[in-house]
């Protein structure tokens, strides 16, 4: 089949072997969106050899529960055992031995085919289309944030980035009823915040030490600098970036207030997929481009430029 590869940062559309793993689905790709951690692998944010993608929706092809053959389906990014530590103790995304779609020792979407255990698959329904679909796994990692924390109407809540992640936490954040205000550097980015009644701040604006909650969604020192400014004291700062390499921090500064630091990373698929079939939230207003799976490279090529939301690769049928 055909796939997008991975190693020593760079990719490349080749010719691979299918999956054949008998006791996992087989999954016929219809879509697959390049996010922000793909980006980062192709640059060496980790070691990943492989084929790239994780956010897709697609049609079950084989199975050993028949019932689900035919069906569009996402699915879960992260495959765990069962058995370790972590796993019995209520915490699976942070098995011992877990393996990643795209990411961490598992082949990813970017190809005609994908595998993954029927645990880790939703159904979509008819009424959510395959280009709101994609995004099921973005949209979760949103709502990763109130799975984690309390948000109340009479929270201030500043979220610094409105990228593609940022533009759907924002989305979500909206619907708590908190005082929400948007750090979005780009007009396209402001413009959408904007069309649903999302405020924006300029950084000149934001007043330091007054935030009950900060969203840190740059992936840069400079937006985690502001977040940390922005904070007041035993306020919660959630980190949703992942950063390569290292950045400085003053964590005296960070005892010394009782900052509250909470790491978010994958989130609830179900609630994501209710809120798109009640188009509570709308994240196809992110889609800039879609591309063929033969125009890959082009594609991140695309979504790699200044201001890109989201890039569609497509995979004929």
């Amino acid at each position: 089949m055909q796939a997008l590869w991975l190693e020593n940062n760079k990719i490349d559309l080749r010719g691979v072997p299918g999956p054949h793993k008998p006791d996992e689905a087989l999954i016929k790709i219809r879509k697959a969106g390049i996010c922000s951690t793909d980006l980062e692998l192709v640059k060496g944010y980790y070691p990943y050899t492989g084929i790239l993608g994780h956010e897709f929706v697609g049609e079950v092809s084989q199975a050993e529960d028949t019932s689900w053959i035919g069906q569009r389906v996402v699915g879960e990014i992260n495959v765990f055992c069962n058995q370790c530590e972590q796993c019995l103790n209520g915490r699976p995304t942070h098995c011992e031995k877990r393996t990643v779609l795209g990411i961490v020792n598992r082949d990813g979407t970017f190809a005609e085919f994908t595998q993954l255990p029927i645990a880790n698959l939703h159904r979509v329904p008819d009424s959510v289309p395959d280009e709101m679909a994609v995004f099921t796994e973005p949209l979760a990692a949103a709502l990763e944030i109130q799975q984690q924390i309390q948000i109340k109407p009479s929270d201030r809540v500043l979220l610094v980035g409105a990228g593609r992640l940022g533009q759907l936490i924002a989305q979500t954040l909206a619907l708590t009823g908190c005082n929400l205000r948007v750090v979005a550097r780009h007009a396209h980015q402001q413009s959408l915040l904007k069309a649903r009644g999302i405020r924006v701040i300029a950084e000149e604006e934001i007043q330091p030490w007054r935030w009950d909650v900060v969203v840190e969604a740059t992936g840069s020192p400079g937006g985690f600098a502001l977040a940390r400014k922005s904070i007041r004291p035993r306020g919660t700062l959630v980190m949703k970036s992942t950063y390569k390499g290292e950045i400085s921090v003053n964590f005296s500064s960070l005892v010394v207030d009782e900052i509250n630091i909470i790491g978010s990373r994958c989130g609830p698929f179900a609630p994501a997929m209710r809120l798109m079939e009640a188009r509570q939230v709308d994240p196809t207003v992110l889609i800039a481009e879609e591309y063929k799976l033969e125009e890959a490279l082009k594609a991140f090529e695309r979504a790699a430029e200044t201001g890109v939301l989201k890039v569609l690769v497509e995979i004929p049928r």
